[in-house]
């Protein structure tokens, strides 16, 4: 068996994993990703991005091929194992945010944090000072049901970065949000990351998104490819088209 490399934080080999319905989900993936490294894992819809780092999360195990994190192999952990690795190491944003509607945004963004064992009034501390980063400050008592798609979308976002995870998972983070907000938050999201040494891995199909990236990985059918050229997406987004090298 071959040993991860001791810079990766994060290692995949020969993944492969196929949906019930059959369909392929990714096929025979292997990468490495370096501590503090921002890695963009890019394709169009449809290409494997999400089955790909919803196994590298541990969120679904892979059918084959191997997980490791920091020399922890995460493909052989049962699902508690997996759940307090995610809760305690790991951070997720999804495209749509999913927030807890009973509790407010301040309460929102410190939970996960609180879930680890940090006391309410730090925890309390560290949530605001992400909401003020991403411009959602002020709406720190309000409940998710009164906030606009944008403004849950940056919560869930301060949400993923308030613990520090050691890697966070981004898929699609800006799908909900305009054009206009896209760069404000993305550099508030690579700059986080660079400045406190997170590992981030992200799909997205949006060049602009990939190109902020250190290192990018082309997905198309589930499978690596060489390159994947993606246009920017435009105001009305659309599926994007695309053309590849294999």
């Amino acid at each position: 068996m071959e040993a991860p490399p001791d810079n990766d934080v994060l290692w995949a080999r020969a993944l492969h994993f196929s949906h019930q319905d059959g369909s392929p989900g990714i096929a025979g993936i292997s990468l490495g990703v370096r501590e503090g490294e921002i890695l963009a894992v890019s394709g169009p819809r449809g290409s494997g991005k999400t089955t790909l780092l919803r196994c590298l999360a541990g969120l679904v195990p892979a059918q084959d091929g191997e997980v490791w994190f920091n020399s922890k192999a995460v493909h052989r952990m049962g699902p508690f194992a997996r759940e307090r690795l995610r809760r305690d190491r790991f951070g997720w944003i999804d495209p749509a945010p999913a927030l807890v509607p009973e509790l407010n945004v301040w309460e929102n963004t410190a939970l996960p944090l609180m879930l680890r064992g940090t006391g309410r009034r730090r925890a309390k501390v560290a949530a605001l000072e992400w909401l003020e980063r991403l411009d959602v400050g002020d709406k720190a008592r309000k409940h998710p049901a009164e906030l606009q798609q944008a403004e849950r979308q940056r919560v869930s976002i301060a949400r993923a970065l308030a613990p520090a995870p050691t890697v966070l998972f981004a898929d699609e983070p800006t799908a909900p949000l305009h054009r206009a907000d896209r760069a404000h938050v993305l550099r508030t999201l690579t700059t986080a990351a660079r400045s406190h040494g997170i590992t981030v891995v992200l799909a997205t199909h949006d060049a602009e998104t990939a190109a902020l990236a250190d290192r990018k990985v082309a997905l198309l059918d589930g499978r690596e490819v060489k390159t994947v050229h993606l246009p920017p997406v435009p105001e009305a987004e659309g599926r994007a088209e695309c053309s590849v090298s294999v």
